[in-house]
């Protein structure tokens, strides 16, 4: 069996690597627009609201307000909420549902508290003092056609500039995905539930 030498592959290493950091140098100096850009995140793998709430934080951690409704979430107290709630000053936190679908099973009244989280989500689209929107489970919502989707995309596209939006749920309209700048899908490899691990604090919410 041969010997391993480690200086060349160090060295081939050092060679893929330059190369590489010339590729990516010459994409950053091209990517030189500074703008507010809506990101969606959507599939059925777990991770959404928990990407969505991870940028609400770094947003915060560069000094922005940051402003948060929450749609068909609401029945119960999250930990997201409870941690965002300690900072009145700097997030503005709004969780407007009663509950997941299958438990309120009343599409009038899911629709009637979409309607008036969505009226709190245009208060947060015209404040250009709003650095970050997170609109948690608004694919929700227009999935179920509880919000109509050309009205959520024309306020969306008319906010401050610089507003960066997150939106979060499964089923993302393919009209939202169009006019997204970034859209991550979920994808589900395994998940506890299925192991009959039930949801738990801290992870679940």
């Amino acid at each position: 069996m041969s010997e391993v030498n480690t200086d060349d592959i160090n060295q081939r290493h050092r060679l893929r690597m330059e190369r590489k950091k010339a590729i990516i140098d010459a994409k950053i100096a091209a990517a030189d627009k500074q703008i507010g850009i809506i990101i969606v995140n959507t599939g059925n793998g777990k991770g959404k609201s928990s990407s969505g709430f991870g940028m609400a934080i770094r947003a915060m951690g560069h000094g922005m307000k940051v402003g948060v409704v929450q749609f068909i979430k609401g029945a119960m107290s999250t930990g997201e909420e409870k941690f965002l709630r300690r900072f009145p000053d700097e997030v503005s936190f709004h969780a407007m549902g009663e509950g997941y679908t299958w438990v309120t099973q009343d599409r009038e009244r899911d629709m009637e508290k979409a309607k008036v989280a969505w009226e709190q989500a245009k208060v947060f689209l015209s404040d250009p003092a709003i650095g970050l929107v997170l609109f948690d489970e608004l694919n929700i919502a227009l999935k179920y056609r509880y919000l109509d989707v050309d009205t959520v995309i024309a306020d969306l596209l008319e906010r401050p500039a610089m507003q960066h939006v997150v939106i979060t749920g499964r089923g993302a309209p393919a009209e939202l995905i169009a006019i997204a700048d970034t859209v991550t899908e979920m994808g589900e490899v395994k998940h506890a539930f299925k192991a009959g691990i039930g949801a738990q604090e801290g992870t679940e919410w």
